[in-house]
């Protein structure tokens, strides 16, 4: 019986994903396990695909991949009425990166005057919600 579907090379290549990435994120359950040949060779869908670039969507927006679990149960059975909390959760998420991008704005706007003004001299440079780390990006060496 012949399985149609894309390698976990090809996979890792259109999701951006490592072939080692995708390994983890099925064996802590963020990826359902891959079909196999009968060679025992991964085997993925483009369903899988795009559920895997909606991880690195997420995961881009500060959310753990713990948090992402039950949106991906959730994205799967396509029946967003059925959980509510879950509704609430997401927008209350939408709202954190909303906040995030009004204070990258500010953080733009800055730099955009002293670079019309010609220096940097020290200016204070305060963030919406106070007590909050802007997100760092991930280091260029990191794994997952």
């Amino acid at each position: 019986m012949a399985t149609i579907g894309m390698t976990i090379k090809e996979t890792s290549e259109q999701a951006g994903l490592s072939e080692d990435t995708i390994r983890y994120y099925e064996r802590i359950g963020l990826l359902p396990r891959a079909e196999r040949k009968e060679n025992r060779h991964r085997v993925y869908r483009a369903e899988d695909v795009e559920t895997m670039k909606l991880i690195t969507c997420l995961k881009k927006t500060g959310m753990s991949l713990e948090e992402m679990k039950p949106y991906l149960d959730l994205s799967m059975q396509n029946d967003l009425s059925a959980s509510p909390e879950l509704i609430d959760m997401i927008l209350s998420h939408k709202r954190k990166i909303e906040q995030q991008m009004v204070a990258l704005q500010q953080i733009v706007d800055l730099i955009d005057t002293r670079l019309v003004r010609g220096h940097f001299a020290p200016e204070s440079c305060t963030l919406p919600s106070e007590g909050k780390r802007m997100p760092v990006a991930p280091a260029s060496k990191q794994r997952h």
